[in-house]
């Protein structure tokens, strides 16, 4: 598995992931890698950004994080994103094992 996906700063404090997000999908999951990001459906459209409410809501709960750990960084209205996770209490790897 590789780990391009994702990359820790800060001393491991902070996690950065590299994402691409398919919206207006039957449900909210990990679907693999897609170039070197990891690809989530997500069970929501694109419109008023209720996919990206989604998707941090389903990081939120898998990393076990407050909503103020979690940020998009990068890509509002795109599908390739960046999110950063403050002090997340689950490893990216078992994050992406446990879907």
């Amino acid at each position: 598995m590789s780990s391009s996906w994702y990359q820790f700063k800060e001393n491991g404090r902070l996690l950065m992931l590299d994402l691409y997000i398919q919206p207006n999908a039957s449900r909210t999951e990990v679907a693999g890698l897609h170039d070197g990001a990891l690809k989530i459906k997500v069970a929501a459209p694109p419109a008023d950004h209720q996919a990206n409410d989604k998707l941090l809501e389903f990081l939120r709960k898998s990393f076990k994080v407050g909503k103020k750990q979690i940020l998009l960084k990068h890509g509002e209205h795109a599908r390739h994103k960046v999110v950063e996770i403050a002090e997340p209490q689950i490893a990216p790897e078992s994050f992406w094992t446990s879907q």
